[in-house]
């Protein structure tokens, strides 16, 4: 099998670079106007680029290595200093990073020293930090934002090991156990002068996750299909850089050797991706970083277009000022390899003036009759397609569980027009004067539908050009510009993708929801379940039950939830029931809950991944099918409002009674209601009495619904509550769900 990949590789390989070849010789428009020359020629480029990275991709997975956490015993864990870096943060959003740092599991937690780096010199920061009794670090008129900030506090701490997290990434309580026997490890084989030394160890980077669904995941409704945008990066590309020991430092969620920042010369200050920076120069200064695929800690992404065209910005032109900084190519301190993995880096913010050069090419010959490439079909066809062919079928081969080809074109295409200017000026020295942290508390305007602009221009220029350069060709005729109808068709699908994107999707949630199945212990009055719940959420929760519970309106319901070494007691009613397969789920809405209690909830919800959001794309839905359901969605949520929630389990029973020698179908029961149909009308008949299996049940007319259905209220309910045979009967129809269809 090996054997057949590297023939494929070497084969897209040799054939690419012969498409390249022949396209700088013999396709550049040299006898038309300089502006199609120009874009020709910068075409040509674009292609080189992007071959050029495919082929770093294939090289780099087929260069990978694998990584296992050594064994290290308890007394051989250092002292760790933990850096919370804050700017302009809420306490809130901060005390929720600060209540999980100071409940990580270490075998000796008097050697973790938690601090919060405050730049802003906040009396209410300050106050978090002697509620929590950890470390404050402040710095009054930072001109150095982040870098300044962090070099500040490693002038005032110690200890041989750094963990950095920004304020919204919530640490996991095993994050310093997955990732500090790394070093000991390291240490201990270092110091065994018989064994062959290798680099040491500079950085150990864990993923940058999130908790809430990005962007691209909520705006497109695939936040139950496809991961996070960044998780191909952080567990994946990063992951593969490892063979290189370069793994990239991207600001937060890392453990790092203070000797390393040292030799390193500490935060870079001229710059604005100080991460970045600091993790190249620490591979200069003979270190090895290294990347795991597990999170260890998961952060808020930006919910706003705004926000996060910024944050794109700032990431764009900050890599682009530390390459440059670090005159990676030139750098006699880097590997050869080490060159790739920066300079792939580098090259990826390009990649979105190279995809609007791609959508532009067919709209320019198509709908402004200007050629940039000058060949003929055959020709064409002949060189083109066979490198197509073979690089499609390696990167197929080299397929992710967290992105493919076709998505990541999608991405490309949404921030494109956004990112070409930015990245341009920073390359060529025009810096930005002054960059923001990123708002991750800014919430969606109607404005950011202005953002679609550039893309539904690109969209009608892609329509018109198909229907101009196909309209009125037959047969052969079509068949000869098949080749730019595909290229066509190609961007309509992206830049369609991208249009529903800026078209957002209202956000109704205010807080994340967290799929979990915890024990919980449900009481009320004198009666007790022990359940399990479904998901929880900082302002409510829902539980499950195998049994149709009642439980009189507004009842306030007390709860001891368990999870780990957490238990927490909360209050609430509940508002919605609803049934699935497994028995009725009862969503709650938590009353204030007391401080220390809400810490404990704080952990019950954010120790661990959120498991409402995929780590791994769904193989079975593809973009064609995110396509389709994108419009079915969107069109099929028109003008709904919604089904109005029942606070009360719904039973469905479909069971024949006779009443006076009058056959009922009992169709449900809520037990403040029953519904029954029948053939004649009941809704003359006021109060009468149904026995069913010996329980009386007195009933008062209320409505009739649709068709031969009629709604009756339960008068003697708080009678039936105390009966046994009432008991019996619930159990029967419950035993009987499974049969209902």
């Amino acid at each position: 099998m090996q054997k057949k990949k590297k023939i494929l590789y070497v084969t897209a390989f040799i054939l690419t670079v012969v498409y390249l070849v022949w396209r700088g010789l013999y396709t550049l428009p040299w006898d038309e106007s300089v502006f199609a020359l120009v874009f020709g020629i910068l075409l040509w480029f674009s292609e080189i680029i992007s071959n050029f990275t495919a082929v770093v991709l294939i090289w780099s997975k087929n260069s990978s290595k694998e990584i296992t956490k050594p064994d290290v015993l308890p007394g051989q864990f250092p002292d760790v200093d933990v850096f919370i870096a804050t700017h302009n943060e809420e306490v809130g959003l901060l005390l929720k990073t600060v209540n999980a740092a100071v409940n990580m599991d270490y075998p000796d937690k008097t050697k973790v020293h938690i601090y919060l780096s405050d730049d802003s010199n906040r009396t209410e920061v300050r106050e978090l930090a002697s509620q929590f009794s950890i470390g404050y670090i402040g710095l009054q008129g930072n001109k150095h934002a982040k870098s300044g900030n962090l070099n500040n506090a490693l002038r005032q701490t110690r200890s041989p090991l750094i963990a950095t997290f920004d304020a919204d990434m919530i640490p996991y309580s095993n994050f310093l156990l997955e990732t500090v026997p790394y070093f000991v490890d390291d240490w201990i084989r270092h110091a065994d002068e018989d064994k062959e030394k290798e680099k040491p160890l500079g950085l150990i980077q864990t993923p940058q996750s999130f908790y809430n669904a990005d962007l691209f995941q909520f705006n497109l409704f695939s936040e139950t299909s496809l991961p996070n945008e960044q998780d191909f990066f952080s567990r994946e590309v990063n992951v593969l850089n490892n063979a290189q020991d370069a793994a990239i430092y991207t600001g937060s969620n890392t453990l790092i050797l203070r000797k390393a920042i040292d030799d390193a010369g500490g935060f870079p200050l001229n710059t604005i991706t100080e991460d970045f920076e600091l993790g190249a120069r620490i591979n200069t200064k003979g270190y090895r970083n290294i990347s795991t695929t597990e999170p260890l800690a998961s952060g808020l992404t930006p919910t706003d277009i705004p926000s996060a065209i910024k944050q794109r910005i700032r990431w764009g032109r900050g890599v682009v000022q530390s390459v440059h900084n670090l005159h990676i190519l030139t750098n006699k301190d880097l590997t050869f390899r080490q060159k790739l993995i920066f300079l792939n880096s580098y090259l990826y913010w390009w990649s979105f003036i190279r995809r609007l050069l791609y959508i532009m090419a067919p709209i320019l010959f198509t709908v402004f009759d200007i050629k940039v490439v000058d060949t003929d079909f055959w020709t064409l066809l002949i060189f083109w397609l066979p490198s197509y062919y073979f690089i499609h079928l390696s990167m197929q081969d080299l397929s992710s569980d967290i992105r493919t080809q076709r998505w990541g074109e999608v991405q490309e295409t949404i921030f494109a027009p956004y990112l070409v200017i930015p990245v341009f000026l920073q390359a060529v020295g025009i810096k930005e004067k002054r960059f923001k942290v990123t708002n991750k508390a800014a919430v969606q305007s109607k404005k950011d539908i202005l953002y679609v602009i550039p893309h539904f221009i690109l969209l009608i220029l892609t329509v018109v050009g198909i229907v101009t350069f196909n309209y009125g060709k037959y047969g052969s005729e079509i068949f000869y510009g098949s080749i730019i109808t595909f290229w066509l068709l190609t961007h309509l699908f992206n830049l369609t993708f991208s249009v529903l994107f800026f078209l957002g999707r209202p956000i109704y949630r205010k807080t994340e929801r967290f799929l979990a199945e915890n024990p919980i212990l449900v009481k009320h009055n004198s009666k007790e379940y022990h359940l399990v719940t479904k998901n929880h959420s900082e302002n409510g929760l829902s539980f499950l039950s195998e049994d149709p519970l009642y439980f009189p309106e507004d009842a306030v319901l007390h709860f001891t939830v368990g999870k780990n070494k957490y238990r927490t007691h909360l209050t609430g009613k509940v508002v919605r029931v609803f049934q699935e397969n497994r028995g009725w789920v009862y969503g709650v809405e938590l009353e204030e809950i007391p401080f220390e209690e809400y810490l404990q909830y704080l952990l019950v919800i954010y120790d661990g991944f959120n498991q409402s959001l995929p780590q791994f794309r769904d193989p079975w839905v593809n973009s064609f099918d995110r396509f389709i359901d994108n419009f079915n969605r969107r069109l099929g949520d028109q003008g709904k409002t919604g089904d109005e929630a029942s606070k009360f389990p719904l039973i469905q029973i479909n069971e024949e009674v006779d009443v006076s020698g009058v056959t009922l179908l009992l169709r449900s029961f809520n037990y403040h209601h029953l519904y029954i149909a029948s053939q004649h009308d009941l809704s003359e008949n006021g109060d009468f009495h149904v026995s069913i299996d010996g329980v009386p049940f007195e009933l008062t007319y209320i409505a009739q619904n649709a068709g031969d259905e009629y709604t009756f209220g339960v008068d003697n309910l708080a009678a039936l509550m105390n009966d046994s045979a009432f008991e019996t009967l619930l159990h029967k129809w419950r035993s009987r769900v499974g049969e209902i269809s």
